[in-house]
């Protein structure tokens, strides 16, 4: 039986840089397409910027046909002004994708981290370290975080798609809940 692949396009949405990391998916098997980022000039205005946004999403959608689009979520800061030019670059990633045909998935940064290093508060470079791993890039340089984390957000959301790699159904509430449902495994 042959092993369907998929291809995830995962974005980390800027409205100076916007990183993207496509991959295909066959199981556990997973491999890099393209990783790069979309740099704006700060002198161009931001409706300007918004459109290449919303340009090059559409483009990568047309060249790879990703079959997911996955997202990160803004994290809350204490500038409302970043916060707004941040939200606003992610509607419109979210609008290309969509129009496009394609379902959105948003996870948070800390979603992201748990899922790639097992850690919600690994650092930037702890998740590239751990992404070269995954994805046998070693040695690989990364020009920007943006690229790494947009990288992470394609490969997270195939972690949380993956039926290969989730659990079996079973919450666990503590060891002693463990012990319970898995007598066999003590010893």
């Amino acid at each position: 039986m042959q092993k369907s692949s998929k291809i995830i396009l995962g974005i980390d949405p800027g409205t100076l840089l916007m990183g993207y990391g496509i991959i295909v998916a066959s199981g556990r098997d997973v491999k890099v397409l393209e990783m790069d980022r979309l740099k704006m000039n700060g002198r161009q205005d931001s409706y300007t910027r918004l459109q290449l946004i919303h340009q090059k999403i559409t483009e990568l959608i047309i060249r790879f046909k990703p079959q997911h689009f996955a997202i990160e979520a803004p994290f809350f800061g204490k500038n409302v002004q970043s916060m707004l030019k941040l939200g606003r670059a992610q509607g419109v990633a979210i609008a290309a994708a969509m129009q496009a045909g394609l379902e959105v998935h948003e996870y948070s940064p800390k979603k992201v981290k748990q899922s790639i290093t097992g850690n919600g508060n690994a650092d930037k470079e702890q998740v590239w370290k751990m992404l070269q791993q995954l994805l046998s890039l070693n040695g690989t340089p990364i020009g920007s975080f943006d690229i790494s984390d947009a990288l992470a957000v394609a490969v997270c959301h195939h972690f949380q798609d993956n039926p290969f790699l989730k659990n079996s159904g079973k919450v666990l509430k503590g060891w002693e809940d463990f012990v319970a449902k898995n007598p066999g495994r003590v010893r």
